[in-house]
C-alpha cells in the first residue's frame, strides 16, 4: 500500500525563496535575481505552462542553455507536479525527435539560439513548441510563442502540486555509446535525498557561497550537484551559458566564486586560462566528476589555484553521485571517494550477467549500487532495465576496487578496456602517465583494431600553448613509465578533443578517426612490439 507522504523537487526552490528571499540566487551576465525574484518567475511561468495543458504526469522537454530559464522552466514543470525531460543542446534535429518521442514529451521549451535544431525536431515529433529569449519577430516567423509573454499574462500558481515520493520527476537520456539513447527516470526521493546528503555529508555549502554553474543543467551532474544543491543551500549559482577556460576564470574573479564544479577537461581549461591571467578567485575547494580527473591535473590545480579538487563518482543512473572524497578531509587523488551516506558501492564479478556476486576487498570487478539514489528504470524498456539491476544493485559497466577504509578506485569502463596480445590494458593507467607530461595539456587513449595485436594502443594528445615535443618523444617518455604491452605505439598530436555536451570526451570518434591502420612513420616503435 501506498503511503501519504508528499514530496517535490520544487520545493528546493519554493522553500530557499522563504528562508533566503533576498539573497541572489543566480548571476547570468549582467543579471542578479534574488530567490523571491526567481520563485515568482517560476510561478508565472508554471501559470502559462498550466493554460498549455501541463499538469501532474505531463513530460515537458527542455532544450535550454544554462540562463535563469533554466531554473524557470525546471521548477516550474515539477511545481506543476510534471516531468522534466532535458535536452542536450548539441543534439540536431532526428535526435531531438527520438527523444521527444521516446519520452512522449506534449511540450518543448526551446531557447532561441538552440530553435532551428528544436523546431527541426518538434514538427518531426508532432510536439508543441514555446521559445524563450526570441525577438517578437523571430517567433512570429517561426510560428511560436514566447514564453516569457505567456508567463506575464497567466496567473501565477500558488503552490507546489503534490508528488508521492516514488514519483518520476525528471526523464535523462543516456549518451547512447551503446545504442540508441535510454530514458532513465529519477524520482523525487532520490533527487532530493541526493542533495540533503551532498549538504550533510558530501559539499561544504553554505548562503556565504558563490558556485561556478559551467556544468550544463540538461545535465545530471549540472542540474543535481551545482543547481539543486546550491539552491537547497541559499547559496549563489553564476551561469556560464558557453563555456571556456578564459570566460570561465574571469567571471570566478569578478563574482568571488568559492567553489567550482566541473568535469576534468574543464579543469584543464581553467589551467590554461590560468597560464595567461595572473588573477585568482576565492576559491575553497573544486568537484570533480563525469569521468576519471588524472592526478597531475589535480596536483596542477593545487599549485595553481591553491585548493584541493575533490573527485567523485556517479552516473545518469545513479542521480547521480555514489561516491566521493568528502570536504573537510584530505582526498586521496587517484580514488572517487567512499560510498555516500545511504548508497552502497561494491564490486564484483562482471563476466556474469544473471547474478551479483561480490568479490573480497582489493580484487577488481565491476562496480555496483544499491542505495536511495538508484533510477526507477528505464523509460519503456524493462528488459535493459532488468539487466541493469540485478539483484537489486545497479550493475555500472565500470571496474576498479574497493579498499579496506572504503575508497573506490576507477580502472576504467569495462567497453573501454584494450585487448592488446591477450593482456588487459586499462586507458586510463596510459592516460594518467601521459598527463603527467609537462608539455601535455589533455589526452584521451583508446584502442584501434590491429590485425597482428587484435587492439593496439592508441593515444590523441592536446599539448600546452608552445610546446614542442613530438609524437616521438611522447611515446618513448610513455614506454619508460609503463609496460612495453601498455605504452601507445600510435600518438596523435591534435588540436583539440572531440567533446560530448556534458565535457566528457567522445572517444568513439577518436577511434573511428584513427581505427584505420597508420603508415610506417606512425606506426614506428621504440621498443620490439610484444
Amino acid at each position: 500500500m501506498q503511503g501519504f507522504a508528499t514530496l517535490s523537487v520544487a520545493t528546493i526552490l519554493a522553500e530557499s525563496a522563504v528562508r533566503h528571499a533576498d539573497r541572489t540566487a543566480v548571476v547570468v551576465g549582467d543579471q542578479r535575481i534574488t530567490y523571491r525574484e526567481l520563485w515568482d518567475q517560476t510561478r508565472a511561468v508554471a501559470g502559462a505552462l498550466r493554460a498549455k495543458g501541463v499538469g501532474p504526469g505531463t513530460r515537458v522537454a527542455l532544450l535550454l542553455p544554462n540562463v535563469a530559464d533554466f531554473p524557470r522552466a525546471y521548477y516550474a514543470v515539477l511545481a506543476l507536479g510534471g516531468v522534466v525531460v532535458p535536452v542536450h543542446a548539441l543534439l540536431q534535429g532526428p535526435e531531438i525527435q527520438y527523444v521527444l518521442e521516446d519520452s512522449e514529451a506534449s511540450l518543448l521549451v526551446c531557447a532561441a539560439p538552440l530553435m532551428a535544431q528544436g523546431l527541426r525536431g518538434a514538427r518531426a515529433a508532432g510536439v508543441d513548441v514555446v521559445t524563450v529569449l526570441a525577438p517578437a519577430e523571430l517567433a512570429a516567423e517561426h510560428g511560436v510563442e514566447r514564453l516569457e509573454e505567456l508567463a506575464a499574462a497567466a496567473e501565477p500558481i500558488t503552490a507546489v502540486e503534490p508528488r508521492q515520493p516514488d514519483d518520476t520527476a525528471t526523464i535523462l537520456y543516456t549518451s547512447g555509446t551503446t545504442g540508441r539513447p535510454k530514458g532513465a527516470e529519477g524520482c523525487h526521493m532520490a533527487l532530493v535525498a541526493q542533495v540533503e546528503t551532498s549538504l550533510l555529508d558530501t559539499f561544504r555549502m553554505g548562503v556565504d557561497d558563490v558556485v561556478l554553474g559551467c556544468l550544463p543543467l540538461f545535465h545530471t551532474f549540472g542540474q543535481t550537484c551545482a543547481m539543486n544543491t546550491t539552491f537547497r543551500a541559499g547559496a549563489t549559482l553564476v551561469l556560464v551559458p558557453k563555456f571556456d577556460g578564459a570566460t570561465a576564470l574571469s567571471l570566478m574573479v569578478e563574482h568571488g566564486c568559492t567553489v567550482v564544479m566541473g568535469v576534468p577537461t574543464m579543469y584543464m581549461a581553467f589551467l590554461e586560462a590560468a597560464g595567461k591571467d595572473d588573477r585568482r578567485p576565492p576559491l575553497k575547494y573544486g568537484v570533480s566528476g563525469g569521468a576519471a580527473i588524472p592526478v597531475a591535473v589535480i596536483d596542477r590545480v593545487r599549485d595553481v589555484f591553491g585548493v584541493e579538487v575533490h573527485e567523485g563518482y556517479g552516473l545518469t543512473e545513479t542521480s547521480p553521485v555514489a561516491t566521493f572524497n568528502p570536504v573537510g578531509r584530505p582526498p586521496r587523488p587517484g580514488t572517487v571517494g567512499v560510498p555516500i551516506w545511504g548508497v552502497e558501492v561494491e564490486v564484483a564479478r562482471h563476466d556474469v550477467p544473471d547474478r551479483v556476486e561480490l568479490l573480497p576487498r582489493g580484487e577488481m570487478g565491476e562496480l555496483v549500487v544499491r542505495g536511495h539514489n538508484l533510477m526507477k528504470g528505464y523509460l519503456g524498456r524493462p528488459d535493459d532495465t532488468a539487466a541493469a539491476v540485478v539483484d537489486g544493485w545497479f550493475r555500472t559497466g565500470d571496474l576498479g576496487t574497493k579498499d579496506d577504509d572504503d575508497y573506490v578506485t576507477i580502472v576504467d569502463r569495462t567497453k573501454d578496456m584494450i585487448l592488446r596480445n591477450g593482456y588487459n590494458v586499462y586507458p586510463r593507467e596510459v592516460e594518467e602517465v601521459l598527463a603527467a607530461h609537462p608539455d601535455v595539456a589533455r589526452v584521451a587513449v583508446f584502442g584501434v583494431a590491429d590485425e597482428r595485436h587484435g587492439e593496439e594502443v592508441a593515444a590523441a594528445v592536446v599539448l600546452v600553448e608552445g610546446a614542442t615535443t613530438t609524437a616521438d618523444a611522447l611515446r618513448e617518455y610513455a614506454a619508460d613509465q609503463i609496460a612495453a604491452y601498455k605504452y601507445p605505439r600510435r600518438i596523435e598530436v591534435v588540436d583539440d578533443l572531440p567533446l560530448g555536451p556534458s565535457g566528457k570526451v567522445l572517444k568513439r570518434e577518436l577511434v573511428a578517426r584513427y581505427g584505420a591502420p597508420a603508415g610506417p612513420a606512425e606506426t614506428r616503435d621504440a621498443t620490439p612490439a610484444t
